[in-house]
């Protein structure tokens, strides 16, 4: 992240925005000191995001629905201490 201090950012503030909408950041200081951070915005979603992009890569196994321990629900719970 490149450095620049306020007068530059002031000075030359379009040059920088077009630097940050191609993805570069930039960290204002004053005094060597930052106080700022020109960064990109993340753009909204324009339509929905598709269901069931991870489908057939996850797998379950059956232990996971089996009950838990009596012990380990303990601790869960606090008791048993």
């Amino acid at each position: 992240m490149k450095r620049i201090n306020v007068h530059e950012a002031k000075t030359h503030l379009s040059r920088y925005l077009e630097h940050v909408e191609r993805g570069e950041s930039f960290l204002v200081c004053r005094r060597n000191a930052p106080v700022a951070e020109l960064r990109p915005v993340r753009r909204e979603r324009t339509k929905a995001r598709p269901m069931g992009l991870a489908k057939g890569r996850l797998r379950i196994p059956p232990a996971f629905f089996k009950p838990l321990p009596r012990d380990l629900l303990d601790a869960f719970e606090g008791k048993g201490r």
